[in-house]
């Protein structure tokens, strides 16, 4: 089939029935329910996309396998062409939706096809399972599948490893083993827009001990499999709330989810790893999924700053504010911050590393920087965002009230901007300013930000101990000789 539309994954979506709860109710359609219907028009945005001519030669290919169009997230990359072409997929994708929402399609299709393309370090566990991968990636490129994953344990006791905790399933394991496929029994968070999507896929970080065997595995299943339940967290919105007063909220709200595994049955074509701690804490740095899907994020993250960049701009200068020297250095640390990003994905494209096995891959150095910046960079411009707007952004009237004659004259009196700005659009950019920073919407954009890759300090330290083992420190040794030298040449000297 190569590209969907998105009436094809609206209509695929409304032909499965997911077990979704949200709010102590069980979801029948999430297709008409509120909180999911906009969100699921935005991902069907992306995939028309795909059939746009204005994009799609920017985000599309022909798939030499198949002769059918298919996303550039399933681009092996060979040359630095199929790198930029990648960037240029995430680029226009990330715009459409402003950086808001970090799991769109491309994210995960991208690390299954880096997975795919690493086939090599699954098949020297279990040939089968490099099988497997290279079918399943077939599978999606092929039908354009939406895929969630979920690849962290619940926030138990995290002080033990998953076999020690108080009950062995709480963790994702496996239950038994059948001639036909596995049994699996527990739980994985954080299965980002999970109700409207098609399939997930169960991985995870690094970390196992042993004793945590059979909960390393790695498998993937339709989203409305027997025996998994989909259970959100609260709505940072209901779906009914004005798209004036809630430009963002109102229409990228991702939904998260905790992922519970009821005896669910995995049949052995799906798995990838099963039972295997090697396998698991090998499976990131070995199959490349810690960078390929690493360049994603990072241009989203530089689309989300952008764009919050843009947002603190334009609501000084909707107040006439941007004139003072500290509202100037604000803006302008903000501006410098979007400037640092976009010029270490590009130091990532351009320095690109390529494997034994002829894969390109972004240098890692200038995407770990970004995993290790954003989670600061972006509260700041949201602090940034925050300062301007100060009292005015918990003072708005609503869009309701411009409608009221009684009380437009005095909005459009007491709400006007500098001159030159409307009460109406000051009005506007305000919300839109309150959605981003304030609302609690914009508060789980913050707090991904902060954690969607991982603990920061986590990553911090692995990245010191992988610079610290590839780096030399050559120029401290020339410098500490060169001093040695000259000290022996004095004192011959003398």
């Amino acid at each position: 089939m190569g590209i969907r539309t998105g009436e094809q994954y609206i209509k695929g979506l409304r032909s499965r029935k997911p077990e979704v709860w949200l709010g102590g109710r069980k979801i029948d359609d999430v297709y008409e329910e509120d909180v999911f219907r906009q969100p699921i028009h935005e991902i069907a945005k992306l995939y028309d996309m795909q059939h746009d001519l204005t994009y799609q030669n920017r985000i599309t290919h022909i798939c030499e396998e198949t002769g059918e169009r298919v996303n550039n997230a399933f681009l092996v990359p060979k040359t630095f062409e199929h790198l930029k072409a990648r960037s240029d997929l995430y680029e226009v994708w990330s715009k459409a939706t402003f950086g808001t929402m970090g799991r769109t399609p491309d994210f995960l299709n991208v690390t299954i096809t880096s997975m795919a393309s690493n086939t090599w370090f699954l098949n020297q566990y279990n040939p089968q399972w490099g099988e497997n991968m290279i079918s399943y990636y077939k599978h999606v490129r092929d039908n354009d599948v939406f895929l969630t994953h979920a690849i962290i344990n619940p926030q138990n006791d995290r002080s033990k490893a998953s076999h020690e905790q108080e009950d062995a399933f709480t963790h994702l394991g496996v239950v038994e083993e059948k001639p036909d496929g596995l049994v699996v029994r527990g739980a994985k968070m954080l299965a980002t827009l999970a109700p409207i999507t098609d399939e997930v896929i169960i991985y995870s970080f690094p970390g196992f001990k042993p004793g945590d065997e059979k909960h390393a595995i790695a498998f993937a299943l339709p989203i409305d499999t027997p025996g998994l339940k989909i259970m959100c967290r609260e709505p940072a919105q209901d779906g009914k709330r004005s798209l004036f007063d809630h430009p963002l909220a109102s229409r990228f709200e991702e939904m998260d989810a905790l992922l519970v595994f009821e005896d669910v049955f995995v049949p052995w074509n799906r798995v990838f790893i099963n039972q295997n701690v090697e396998a698991a804490n090998l499976l990131y740095p070995k199959t490349g999924i810690g960078i390929q899907p690493a360049h994603q994020s990072g241009v989203r993250g530089l689309v989300k700053l952008s764009f919050a960049m843009e947002v603190a701009c334009k609501l000084a200068d909707s107040i006439g504010v941007d004139g003072y020297l500290n509202v100037k250095t604000q803006l302008g640390e903000l501006i410098q911050s979007v400037e640092a990003i976009r010029a270490l994905l590009r130091v990532s494209e351009y320095e690109y590393e390529t494997t034994t096995q002829g894969e390109i891959r972004p240098a890692a150095a200038p995407l770990e920087t970004i995993r290790g910046m954003l989670p600061k960079l972006y509260p700041r411009a949201v602090e940034i965002i925050q300062t301007i707007g100060a009292g005015g952004l918990l003072m708005s009237p609503m869009g309701a009230d411009f409608d009221s004659p009684e009380l437009k004259p005095i909005v459009d009196k007491y709400y006007v901007g500098r001159e030159g700005v409307s009460s109406e659009d000051r009005v506007h950019l305000f919300k839109l300013a309150w959605d981003l920073s304030g609302e609690a919407f914009g508060q789980r954009l913050l707090q991904y930000e902060r954690y969607y890759s991982g603990d920061p300090l986590r990553r911090l330290g692995w990245f010191y101990d992988g610079f610290k083992r590839k780096h030399d420190f050559a120029m401290v040794k020339d410098a500490l000789d060169g001093a040695s030298d000259m000290h022996k040449k004095q004192l011959i000297k003398n």
